[in-house]
């Protein structure tokens, strides 16, 4: 039965049955100490805000047999995902070599999911090459096999991988919803702003932990 969320530009009626909670690359390399995010001079103490946000959604979307999808932007040692001819794969090849243990380099630290936000049983995981969760990987067809409609997104960094992966979703005829609070940007705070109102306009709609927690008590 739908129920309804409270979001902008209005409220949205999802079914909490065809609905995902997707958790974007929320990796030790993005949101730690230590991590490449840390080392080029972010203040991931603002990634680290979004930690707790996200524990209690997906607690309460477990409780609810919500499905919760872990999206992780893995890369091999040569960094082949990255593309050399891409602008991405360019800045790649450009840092400190030592930095790729630290990187979201597959099989290191770096690479996993923080501690605190370990997928459970009954989740799901899925690797992403480059900024989309979409994007050479499989999520469109697990959704689909699911029969899922409505996407929860929250994750990092809010301008750059949710956004990527929010706007395909859209394009993709899912209907895409932002948990603002519970999202992290990199860069200036107008960044954040910029992303919301994008989403706001064109690409679907933005909610807050405690409006979503309310349907999901």
């Amino acid at each position: 039965m739908p129920t309804k969320l409270i979001a902008q530009p209005e409220p949205i009626e999802i079914d909490l049955h065809r609905t995902a909670l997707i958790i974007v690359d929320m990796q030790n390399t993005f949101i730690c100490k230590g991590g490449v995010f840390d080392l080029a001079g972010v203040d991931v103490s603002e990634n680290e805000k979004i930690v707790e946000p996200i524990k209690k959604l997906s607690t309460a979307a477990r409780a609810n047999d919500i499905k919760v999808v872990y999206i992780a932007h893995i890369l091999s040692r040569d960094l082949r995902e990255a593309g050399p001819d891409s602008s991405f794969g360019y800045r790649l090849r450009q840092r400190d070599p030592a930095w790729l243990e630290k990187y979201h380099i597959r099989g290191t630290w770096g690479a996993e999911i923080i501690d605190a936000l370990k997928p459970q049983p009954g989740d799901m995981f899925v690797e992403k090459p480059r900024f989309s969760a979409f994007y050479g990987t499989n999520l469109d067809v697990i959704l689909r096999g699911y029969s899922l409609k409505y996407l929860l997104f929250v994750g990092c960094a809010t301008n750059i991988c949710v956004e990527a992966s929010l706007r395909d979703a859209g394009h993709l005829d899912y209907f895409p919803i932002l948990v603002s609070d519970a999202t992290a940007h990199l860069g200036p705070p107008f960044t954040q702003e910029a992303t919301i109102f994008n989403v706001q306009r064109c690409y679907g709609w933005v909610t807050t932990t405690p409006d979503l927690l309310k349907v999901l008590a």
